[in-house]
């Protein structure tokens, strides 16, 4: 995913900004500790679809 297009991503929950991860691919929010998936180069901004930020850790991808 294109680093000016991960700038203007914000979070879905608290519209606070994104940080990608550059081994998984994942946006992260700090704020909410929320990671949202990269599939196929499409950022899920759904909350439904974001992992817990400690889930994202338990699985060593954060």
């Amino acid at each position: 995913m294109d680093a000016q297009i991960v700038d203007i991503l914000v979070c879905p929950a608290c519209k606070g900004p994104l940080e990608k991860r550059l081994h998984d691919g994942a946006l992260v929010c700090k704020t909410d500790r929320l990671a949202f998936p990269v599939r196929q180069g499409v950022a899920i901004l759904l909350i439904n679809q974001a992992e817990t930020f400690e889930d994202h850790l338990s699985k060593g991808t954060a």
